[in-house]
């Protein structure tokens, strides 16, 4: 632990990753014998987890703050100054860059890459690379502007949806009076 850290109650760092294979024998335990390491002035809240790596180090940078009820898997790097909030699972060897934000509920695959100064919208579902500077939201995970139209147009859909249906209905009633030869 770097200097001026503080780790809330129920916080668990350093436990064994996620780390199975399935064999001819079973599921096979795969040991998970690296470290965990933070930068000074990081924050870890209550009932988080921080596995610790495979191989190497899973690592929090300076400065982030982890809110209660998150998990960074095993050899997981979280660059400086980023916050987590509450619920966010990261995937064992996600990168993350500095200055990052994701909101409650963030989901991310494994071995991704999340740029510098991205900020991701709640209960999004990360399943591929996030380049710098982007904001987005949702799942799967898109840019803000498709996010922001999304959500909008969701609870509309029912009714688009039986529109639609009463147009195509009477679409095909006026096909039916179409000569035969115009069909």
């Amino acid at each position: 632990l770097g200097d001026g850290c503080i780790v809330h109650a129920c916080a668990v760092l350093g436990a064994d990753g996620f780390g199975f294979a399935r064999t001819e024998h079973g599921i096979q335990k795969i040991p998970q014998i690296g470290s965990v390491a933070f930068g000074d002035d990081v924050e870890i809240g209550a009932g988080s987890a921080v596995d610790r790596a495979v191989l190497g180090v899973t690592r929090i940078g300076e400065g982030t703050k982890i809110d209660n009820l998150v998990q960074v898997g095993h050899n997981v790097s979280v660059g400086k100054e980023c916050f987590l909030v509450s619920q966010v699972g990261i995937s064992g060897s996600t990168r993350v860059g500095d200055r990052v934000t994701m909101a409650g509920q963030v989901g991310v695959a494994g071995h991704l890459r999340i740029g510098n100064d991205v900020t991701i919208g709640p209960k999004s579902g990360v399943a591929k690379d996030i380049p710098d500077g982007q904001t987005c939201g949702g799942t799967p995970c898109v840019d803000g502007r498709t996010f922001l139209r999304t959500i909008t147009v969701m609870p509309k859909l029912p009714d688009m949806y039986k529109r639609l249906a009463a147009l195509e209905k009477e679409l095909n009633a006026l096909q039916d009076l179409l000569p035969k030869e115009r069909k």
